[in-house]
């Protein structure tokens, strides 16, 4: 089972227990956050395609920790006119544990899918 979740202007494939880095949440570190923005789900009964969100679909995640990325280095010039610009730059991410994949059928029932180790 898999699902493609959209967060801070980005898509990623999911699956129960995979650990991604997204854009920063506002959230403290070892608790947990729901992301309903589900953008398609797999799973036994087949593919679903949101217009544009699933409808009843969301994805829970466990908050690992917060960091900074790789530092990137914009550099501008201009030749023989001794102008130089150098900026770094290093975005912020949250790092996030995927839990559970959650779809609510059209008859109101629930279904939840965990990994199991």
């Amino acid at each position: 089972m898999y699902a493609v979740l959209a967060t801070g202007g980005k898509q990623y494939r999911v699956s129960p227990g995979d650990v991604i880095n997204v854009e920063k949440l506002a959230v403290e570190a070892d608790s947990a956050v729901e992301l309903t923005e589900v953008l398609l789900v797999s799973d036994d009964d087949g593919l679903r395609i949101g217009t544009p969100l699933v409808a009843g679909a969301k994805v829970t995640a466990k908050v690992l920790a917060h960091g900074k990325g790789k530092k990137i280095i914009a550099f501008r010039y201009k030749p023989k006119k001794h102008v130089r610009v150098k900026r770094g730059h290093r975005q912020l991410f949250t790092q996030i544990q995927i839990e559970s994949i959650q779809i609510e059928n059209a008859q109101s029932e629930s279904i939840q899918i965990e990994q199991t180790v």
